[in-house]
């Protein structure tokens, strides 16, 4: 392996960041939503589909979620999911970040719960 091969592979994300309009294919062929927020956060409004795993939770523990479809996070704006995506994705999870958290799911016009 070449040294540029080697650079990409060590600075590449081991998960992929989608769009809402991503995310949404994603969930509708089964994916599902993991919301990595705080409880407070969390109680402020999620998208109807997000299960609650705040990321300090997940960081010890991946609570049950399965590792046999996508699983997509979602923060309030692409931070903290992209920090659960990594985890996820090097225990073996296909996982994604939502780009822009909540902030452009609500932008976005979809439903709130």
């Amino acid at each position: 392996m070449g040294l540029i091969s080697s650079l990409k592979k060590a600075f590449s994300k081991p998960y992929k960041t989608v769009s809402v309009a991503e995310a949404k294919e994603l969930l509708a062929s089964g994916a599902a939503l993991i919301d990595v927020r705080t409880a407070q956060e969390w109680r402020s409004g999620c998208a109807p589909q997000a299960r609650h795993v705040p990321l300090d939770r997940l960081q010890s523990s991946t609570a049950g979620i399965q590792k046999s479809r996508p699983v997509i996070a979602v923060c309030a704006s692409g931070v903290r999911s992209a920090s659960a995506a990594k985890l996820l994705a090097g225990q073996g999870y296909e996982a994604y970040s939502l780009s822009g958290g909540m902030g452009a799911w609500r932008q976005a016009g979809e439903p709130i719960r």
